[in-house]
């Protein structure tokens, strides 16, 4: 049991790395794009406000994650744990196959599948409400994010060059997109953290704290090693950015995630941030977005829970013959 105690709390190691190697681009992708921030600097920001949003609010999304779908706390020890570890299996492989890619998935997507696939491969119960309700926020919130990334730059960019001076338009930009970068990150942190301990948390391997602490030290390396590379795609390749678009984008998907965090629901802050900055690229009308990168990208997005579901259900099955679950 310990040797399955170990191999789970280092795939959920892995799907934090793989977290902060795809979903980094969510918080400063825009900035960078707009260059406001350079990579470096972006990332450092990236690493110190997401590990906070993780830190003091990430609980509330985990004890979905972890109960919600599949009720762990309430299986016989060594089948929750087995969940666990295969459905934290599955989700890291696709998210690092999707990063390898360069396509912003959502992990939120990918756990929910692979923790859906693993209870049905053990015949767990599988709380099918709970997964329609989710599902439901999923298609609101590019669709929301899009919505208020339109407004607010509709807004901003009315009001903006008429009640700031000339000389200070640079200074002001450049700080309101990197704050609402680091609220992105915060609300980020605090989201997606669940995607990776959530299961760990609900298999009772760790307390809800150190399963947060140990989340949030795994998205930090992902991002540090490999969370260049999606922030290309966010940053450059959806629509160019101008300064007050990357801030309205930012503070869009900021505040669409923000909420859903605090109700405990998994969303998707790649949903939140393609669909605020598909809002403000429309200001400009429907021609200035690469529809085939987005595209792509939605396609990756419809795949992501059946993939990773898939995944998890034979791998599980797979093992349930092998050790006699």
């Amino acid at each position: 049991m310990i040797l399955l105690i170990g191999f789970t709390v280092i795939m959920a190691v892995g799907v934090g790395w793989s977290i902060g190697a795809n979903d980094a681009a969510n918080s400063m992708g825009t900035a960078v794009g707009s260059r406001v921030l350079t990579l470096r600097q972006a990332i450092i920001l990236i690493v110190i406000f997401g590990f906070l949003g993780a830190l003091l609010q990430g609980a509330h999304v985990a004890k979905t994650i972890g109960k919600g779908i599949v009720p762990l706390d309430s299986l016989e020890r060594t089948t929750a744990v087995y969940i666990a570890l295969v459905a934290s299996f599955a989700a890291c492989a696709w998210v690092v196959l999707a990063t390898y890619w360069k396509m912003p998935i959502s992990t939120s997507h990918s756990i929910v599948g692979a923790v859906a696939g693993a209870g049905l491969a053990i015949g767990a119960p599988v709380r099918w409400k709970v997964l329609l309700d989710i599902f439901m926020c999923w298609i609101f919130t590019p669709l929301g994010a899009a919505i208020l990334g339109y407004i607010f730059y509709k807004v901003f960019k009315s009001i903006f060059y008429r009640i700031i001076p000339r000389r200070y338009i640079k200074l002001i930009m450049s700080i309101l997109i990197i704050l609402s970068g680091c609220y992105v990150a915060f609300s980020w942190g605090a989201n997606d953290v669940a995607n990776a301990v959530g299961v760990i948390s609900g298999a009772n391997i760790f307390s809800p704290t150190i399963s947060v602490l140990i989340g949030g030290a795994a998205i930090v390396l992902g991002i540090v090693t490999w969370g260049y590379k999606v922030i290309e795609t966010i940053g450059s390749e959806i629509t160019h950015l101008l300064p007050l678009m990357a801030f309205s984008a930012q503070l869009a998907s900021a505040i669409n995630v923000h909420i859903y965090t605090l109700f405990g629901i998994p969303v998707s802050t790649s949903h939140s941030i393609v669909g605020a900055i598909f809002g403000v690229g429309l200001v400009k009308g429907v021609r200035v977005v690469n529809l085939r990168i987005l595209r792509e990208i939605v396609l990756c997005w419809l795949a992501t829970p059946f993939i990773s579901g898939i995944i998890s259900f034979l791998v599980l099955r797979t093992l349930r013959f092998a050790v006699k679950l």
